[in-house]
């Protein structure tokens, strides 16, 4: 499995992985690494054909065994989806998306303008509501032109 947390230390801690779109649950039978990849055993997973059944499936596991965030944090997944607005007011799209830069994040944002790359930093970035699932960024120069 390729490692997307922040904290795959706690990996071999959890007893149930829930894959794919249905997030259907799976008891883990061990966890090792192996090269920067994780290798699990799932129950009812005993062989090579089965396992390639799960290739590419999303691994999850449920939010309140999640690390507690630090205030201002989040995880990805709550990003997606937010409506992002201009300080002006204009609808720019959803986030579909964030990229780790390794600088900075990087929100994938779908609209009427089409595909753009907004910045997750301070400078730009001046709202983030979770709860009311907004946004509002202060463009940088050239960040809206076609």
């Amino acid at each position: 499995m390729e490692i997307l947390t922040g904290y795959p230390e706690r990996l071999p801690l959890h007893r149930v992985f829930y894959l794919g779109p249905q997030a259907k649950p799976y008891p883990v039978e061990s966890v090792r690494f192996h090269q920067g990849a994780a290798l699990i055993k799932l129950a009812g997973c005993d062989d090579r054909n089965t396992a390639e059944t799960l290739r590419g499936l999303l691994v999850q596991i449920p939010l309140e065994d999640a690390v507690p965030l630090e205030e201002g944090e989040y995880y990805y997944f709550q990003v997606v989806g937010v409506e992002v607005f201009t300080d002006g007011g204009e609808l720019l799209g959803r986030v579909v998306d964030v990229l780790d830069t390794g600088a900075n994040d990087v929100y994938v944002v779908r609209g009427r303008r089409g595909e753009i790359l907004i910045p997750a930093v301070e400078d730009v970035v001046r709202e983030l509501d979770l709860t009311a699932r907004r946004m509002v960024i202060v463009p940088l120069p050239g960040l809206l032109e076609s």
